[in-house]
């Protein structure tokens, strides 16, 4: 293990140790107070008292006036679950890829549900006011669906100028489940594109999704939609 990985993780106990101990406190402690129970510097318990109050895992507290002089500032922990705890958001889709594998006609549930998700997306990955989205040409579609694609991870190759008939996709961020379960999540996917491009009354269609075209690819096939 390098030294720059051994001080990252030193750091990280010191701080656990410094939080562990606000949260076994009955009542809330100065830098002070820290300092003395943990026999290390003040200096670096504000260090540490610092982040933790940036994460949002420890809040400041005023004492009571109780004389002359300003009074110290006490630190207690964020009652709550811990806002930079342990994740594992794959378990969830995992059940939920299992509920809609269960279910009849799997793969047109699963695009619906994705589709009733991508129509929340109106204003694109950007996050831009739904009130002021105004329909999209075919060109500016591929570019914002290109935008969106990339956020939510997909890492898809640039495409050129116009509108292609395809975008590449180098990533899939569901890799595992999709793999064992591509009838529910790559129509998931394919329902979040489509949702998306009608909230954006687009001229344009997501006409199906080719998973694994290749072993590091999926293709998303595109049409435009001629005007009425």
């Amino acid at each position: 293990m390098n030294t720059s990985t051994e001080s990252g993780n030193a750091l990280a106990r010191r701080r656990d140790q410094v939080l562990h101990r606000l949260r076994d406190s009955a009542d809330p402690l100065t830098v002070t107070d820290l300092a003395g129970q943990l026999a290390i510097h003040v200096n670096t318990v504000r260090f540490h008292l610092g982040t933790l109050v940036s994460a949002g895992q420890v809040e400041t507290v005023r004492a009571a006036q109780g004389g002359a002089g300003r009074p110290p500032q006490l630190f207690r922990p964020v009652r709550g679950m811990d806002p930079r705890g342990r994740r594992d958001y794959q378990v969830l889709a995992g059940v939920l890829a299992i509920t809609l594998a269960n279910q009849s006609n799997p793969a047109q549930r699963s695009a619906e549900a994705g589709r009733a998700w991508g129509s929340k997306q109106r204003g694109g990955a950007a996050g831009l006011n739904p009130l002021e989205v105004t329909p999209l040409d075919p060109a500016d579609a591929v570019i914002r669906l290109t935008d969106m694609l990339d956020e939510f991870g997909f890492s898809p190759e640039q495409p050129p100028n116009g509108v292609p008939s395809h975008i590449n996709l180098r990533n899939c961020p569901f890799l595992e489940l999709a793999v064992d379960r591509p009838d529910v999540v790559c129509s998931i996917h394919l329902g979040i594109m489509q949702g998306a491009i009608e909230a954006w009354s687009a001229s344009l269609a997501v006409e199906r999704l080719e998973p694994f075209a290749a072993p590091d690819l999926c293709v998303v096939h595109l049409s435009v939609i001629d005007a009425p």
